[in-house]
């Protein structure tokens, strides 16, 4: 007896999915039917991007929740994050040093230099606060 494309695709869905059952009140399905339908994107679509996001979110929440209980932890720490600041740094020199001589003393040169500056400060402070 052959299988129908119905029976083929749940077997499929079986194999490759798992089934979250959510209960909600019936307003609120209503309204997220209408939008899906307005929107021309599937429920489970939605929920699945939804789902993958508060993941990527939740990780990199919980990723960078550094020890901070003791000082060589909070100098490491610091030295990380001046490190950082100085990367930025560099690249917005390097965009500054990238805009053509015609455009020097425009709005984008002046906003690079200022934010170079202010970097700076910031580096020259985080480096003294250790």
């Amino acid at each position: 007896m052959a299988k129908t494309s119905t029976e083929s695709k749940q077997i499929w869905n079986s194999k490759n999915y798992t089934q979250l059952k959510v209960s909600l009140n019936p307003e609120t399905v209503a309204a997220f039917k209408t939008a899906c339908t307005a929107n021309n994107v599937s429920m489970s679509s939605v929920i699945s991007q939804f789902i993958s996001q508060y993941c990527g979110t939740a990780i990199k929440k919980r990723a960078y929740s550094p020890d901070l209980s003791t000082r060589r932890q909070r100098r490491a720490a610091v030295r990380s994050i001046t490190q950082m600041i100085d990367r930025i740094r560099t690249n917005e020199e390097q965009y500054r040093d990238n805009i053509p001589d015609n455009l020097q003393g425009s709005a984008a040169f002046d906003a690079a230099e200022h934010c170079i500056s202010v970097l700076d400060e910031a580096i020259d402070l985080l480096e003294t606060a250790y």
